[in-house]
């Protein structure tokens, strides 16, 4: 008769289930779908709490998944949160990767304001959240500032400083450039409700939205449009 220790080194090494692929197809797309839940879930608990004003229970709760199914994904509240913020850093910086020497300036730029817009008008939860995170000092996000976000603002910086030299645009600095789109797009979702209780509306309403994509493009590219 085999010992216990045998039989149990025998299951151990029995193969692992193999799915059909349609099957393990579903099971990839069911578990994908869950993890985006849960993502979303948390995106709108982090903006409106913070990360330490939020549990892993109320996340799961909102995401209807259980506490350990959540932490099968992520294995601590602040690697969720750090994931949802570096998921968002992606798609805002998306637009910014495609600027290229090729291109025409102002017609770029003008495009990245309203792409920028956009996103405010879509996606307020999210600017709010980066704004938060910022605004504490960036404590989980420090080292994605200062590396991969660096190398691509000093990349675009360059491209901005071609489009200076073609006459395409007046001297100014890119740096500040960037900083002024980011700041003055993403205020209309960081600052919402600042923004409708002055002016009665927000980027939801389409006039609104393209009264302010022209005021924004004339204050920022007006001064540095070649004549």
């Amino acid at each position: 008769m085999k010992s216990s220790s045998a039989d149990q080194s025998a299951a151990s090494q029995k193969p692992a289930r193999v799915f059909r692929p349609s099957t393990q197809k579903r099971r990839e797309k069911a578990l994908q779908d869950k993890r985006e839940r849960v993502m979303k879930a948390a995106l709108a608990l982090f903006s409106q709490h913070g990360v330490n004003g939020t549990s892993v229970e109320q996340i799961a709760a909102k995401a209807k998944v259980s506490k350990t199914n959540l932490l099968y994904y992520f294995s601590s509240k602040e690697q969720l949160y750090l994931d949802v913020i570096k998921h968002l850093l992606d798609v805002w910086l998306k637009p910014l990767h495609q600027f290229s020497v090729e291109q025409n300036a102002i017609d770029t730029l003008t495009n990245y304001i309203k792409v920028k817009l956009e996103m405010s008008r879509d996606n307020p939860a999210e600017s709010k959240l980066f704004c938060m995170e910022v605004v504490q000092g960036a404590p989980l996000l420090l080292n994605e500032l200062e590396s991969p976000l660096c190398k691509l603002v000093e990349e675009k910086a360059k491209v901005i400083r071609a489009w200076i030299s073609q006459g395409q645009l007046d001297e100014v600095d890119p740096y500040h450039l960037i900083f002024s789109i980011w700041a003055i797009t993403q205020h209309y979702a960081d600052f919402s409700v600042q923004v409708k209780a002055v002016t009665g509306k927000d980027l939801n309403d389409p006039d609104f939205f393209q009264s302010t994509l022209a005021s924004v493009t004339h204050i920022i590219l007006g001064s540095i449009r070649p004549e």
